[in-house]
């Protein structure tokens, strides 16, 4: 209970801020210096950069499955990213209910698989799983947002489930194509898994927290990927990029060597003249067109619309051709 000032304190402390003996609205400065508090018995091993690329492949992933979800319930859905978290397992699975559903994924990269061990979970609040059944099975999702606290799915809901979270885990694959090819398994679906140890308690894992919201509901979807996992799709980027950046050179002289035998159509330009539609139409075989072109003045040699050289008029073997002078480095000349 705090503690009630008599009369007397009062007016003493009326009478001490009057004399400027205590200033009011200034709080005590501490000399101690503070610091920020590390935890060594669980060090962060994903730097802030690595956070923020995850963001932005689930960024990706909420716009890809939000076209799969249009689509298969047939409505809006506005889906965002809201965290995410470095965090201990043992954090997210404190969070789980005894009714609560987890869906098991692996993830196959260059043809293995990296999480046989610590699979990839999703997991989605009850609400919205049951207001996206509702809507799988022609309703409304009305009534979804009433589910009691321990609501036990049955087994027809949990082949629903099945179904939906399908669908999910098969898009998820293209939303890591910008950085490297994955593929991402259904395993199975675990309907208590507070009786499972799916991954060890202390393991590092990053959980993405996704929001989606309907007309009439909204929930929350959680990706769970095991730290080990990740640090071998990092590794394996780190490589990729590594070898890129080694190999340019070759990989450039391998491009112009394709390239040095593709066909180009090049075009001499002889002259130009402008000329009446009555001139044209009493042209006969054997008539003469002045192209106002002296045979001092170069010929322009395009690929393209760009001219790329310049010559000089003649003959070769009885054929006409163009000498090349030298390179041109000018714009396309205007029409006149």
């Amino acid at each position: 209970m705090a503690e009630v000032l008599s009369q007397s304190q009062i007016d003493a402390l009326l009478s001490a801020a009057r004399s400027g003996e205590m200033k009011l609205g200034q709080e005590e400065q501490s000399t101690e210096k503070k610091y920020r508090k590390y935890d060594f018995y669980s060090p962060r091993k994903f730097t802030k950069d690595r956070l923020k690329m995850i963001c932005g492949v689930f960024e990706n992933y909420t716009r890809i499955v939000n076209s799969r979800i249009n689509g298969l319930l047939h409505t809006t859905c506005e889906i965002s990213v809201e965290s995410v978290e470095e965090q201990r397992y043992y954090e997210f699975s404190n969070a789980l209910s005894d009714g609560d559903v987890l869906t098991l994924a692996d993830v196959e990269m260059d043809g293995q698989t990296q999480s046989e061990e610590s699979p990839v979970l999703l997991h989605f609040s009850t609400a919205l799983m049951l207001n996206m059944m509702d809507r799988l099975m022609g309703g409304d999702g009305d009534g979804s947002d009433a589910v009691p606290s321990g609501y036990t799915f049955t087994t027809v809901e949990l082949k629903l489930y099945e179904n939906i979270v399908k669908d999910f885990i098969s898009v998820m694959g293209s939303s890591w194509e910008n950085y490297i090819d994955l593929n991402f398994v259904y395993r199975r679906v675990e309907s208590n898994p507070t009786l499972v140890q799916l991954i060890g308690l202390d393991e590092t894992v990053v959980i993405i927290g996704i929001n989606l919201r309907f007309p009439n509901g909204s929930g929350r979807m959680n990706i769970c990927l095991p730290g080990t996992m990740l640090t071998t799709i990092f590794a394996k980027i780190a490589a990729m990029n590594q070898v890129g950046r080694g190999s340019g050179e070759n990989n450039t002289e391998e491009i112009m060597g394709i390239l040095r035998d593709s066909d180009l159509e090049i075009t001499a330009e002889l002259g130009r003249t402008d000329v009446t539609l009555r001139d044209i139409c009493q042209l006969n075989v054997g008539d003469v067109i002045d192209l106002g072109h002296s045979t001092q003045e170069p010929i322009y040699l395009y690929i393209g619309d760009q001219p790329w050289f310049s010559g000089k008029l003649g003959t070769q073997g009885g054929n006409m051709a163009v000498k090349i002078a030298e390179t041109c480095h000018i714009q396309k000349r205007e029409e006149k």
